[in-house]
C-alpha cells in the first residue's frame, strides 16, 4: 500500500461521526425542542410542496377549469395539456429545445468542473497571496447585472456568427458560473489533509494525476453539489438565450414562454410545460441528494 493510500485511509477514519445519543436520555427540554424543529421542518416543507402539487393539479385540468375564480379543485382531470406540449395537437415539439438544454448545461457544467478544480486547488492547497482577494473578486463577477452585459454580447455574438449558436450559450454559461464554482471548490479542498497531497508526491504522482486519483475522490460530494448548482443555473437562464437564440438553438425556458399570449387561455399549458421543463432539474437533484448534503455542508465546520 503507497503512502497516499495509508494517509487516505487514515483521513477516511478519523473523519466517521461519533454515534447519536439516545433520545431516551436527553432532558425534557432538549425533546421538545427536536419535536418544535421538526414539526417546523414539516411545515415549511408543505409550504415549499404546496405550489408544485398545485402546478401539477392544473397542469392535469382544461384550460377553462384551470382559469376558474375560485379554482376548481373537483374539475375533470385531462391529459390535454401534456399532449399539446408534445406537439399532440400539431404545434412545434420540445425535444429540440430540451437538446438544446441538455447540451448547454450538461458540456457548460463540465468545463466549468474542469477549469474550478485546478483552480480551487491552487488556493487552497497552495494558496496564493493574498487569495481572499482573489476568491472576492471572482465572486465581484456576478455582481454585475446579465442585462448589463447583453448588448454588447450581442453585438460580439452578431459580428460573429455565434448568434442562434448553441455553442455561444456553452460559453456564456461555463464563464457565468465559474465564478461561483471556484469559491465552493475552494471552500470544499481546503478540508483535504495537506499531507495526503504530500504522500502522493512522495510516490511520484505528478499534479494531473494528484488532481484526477487524489484530490477528486475526496471531494467528490463537493464536486457533485457544484456540479449540481452549475447545472441548475444553466437549465434555468433565460435571458441570454431568449435574446440570443431563435429557433436553432432555442432551450427549454424560451420554449415554453411560447405558451403564453395575448388572447386565450393557456394556464394549464403553461403548468405541464413547466413541470415537464423542471423534472431533468429534480431527477439530477433527487439522484445526487446524498452527495449533495455532504458537498453543501463538508465545509460548514472548522
Amino acid at each position: 500500500m503507497s503512502a497516499a493510500d495509508t494517509v487516505a485511509t487514515s483521513a477516511g477514519t478519523a473523519r466517521r461521526t461519533s454515534a447519536r445519543p439516545d433520545p431516551r436520555t436527553e432532558p425534557k427540554s432538549v425533546r421538545r425542542r427536536n419535536a418544535g424543529l421538526g414539526l417546523l421542518a414539516w411545515v415549511a416543507a408543505v409550504l415549499f410542496a404546496l405550489p408544485i402539487l398545485w402546478m401539477v393539479l392544473t397542469s392535469l385540468h382544461s384550460e377553462g377549469d384551470a382559469a376558474t375564480n375560485p379554482p376548481s379543485l373537483l374539475a375533470p382531470l385531462t391529459l390535454g395539456s401534456y399532449k399539446e406540449f408534445f406537439g399532440g395537437g400539431g404545434g412545434a415539439t420540445p425535444w429540440v429545445s430540451l437538446a438544446n438544454s441538455a447540451t448547454a448545461s450538461v458540456v457548460s457544467t463540465l468545463f466549468v468542473l474542469l477549469l474550478s478544480l485546478p483552480a480551487a486547488f491552487a488556493l487552497s492547497i497552495r494558496p496564493v497571496k493574498k487569495w481572499t482577494d482573489v476568491l472576492f473578486f471572482f465572486l465581484s463577477t456576478k455582481m454585475l447585472p446579465i442585462v448589463a452585459g447583453i448588448l454588447p454580447i450581442f453585438l460580439f455574438a452578431r459580428n460573429t456568427g455565434l448568434l442562434d449558436n448553441v455553442w455561444l450559450l456553452v460559453i456564456l454559461y461555463t464563464s457565468m458560473n465559474l465564478p461561483i464554482a471556484v469559491w465552493m471548490m475552494q471552500s470544499f479542498l481546503a478540508e483535504i489533509p495537506v499531507a495526503l497531497i504530500e504522500a502522493a508526491q512522495i510516490d511520484g504522482a505528478r499534479l494531473p494525476v494528484i488532481l484526477a486519483r487524489v484530490v477528486a475522490p475526496i471531494a467528490m460530494p463537493g464536486i457533485a453539489a457544484t456540479s449540481l448548482i452549475c447545472f441548475i443555473f444553466s437549465w434555468n437562464e433565460m435571458l441570454f438565450a431568449r435574446v440570443l437564440t431563435g429557433t436553432v438553438a432555442q432551450t427549454a425556458p424560451v420554449f415554453l414562454t411560447g405558451f403564453i399570449t395575448s388572447q386565450g387561455l393557456f394556464l394549464a399549458k403553461v403548468c405541464a410545460a413547466s413541470l415537464v421543463i423542471s423534472l431533468p432539474v429534480l431527477a439530477a437533484g433527487f439522484a445526487a441528494q446524498d452527495k449533495l448534503v455532504q458537498g453543501l455542508s463538508l465545509g460548514a465546520v472548522k
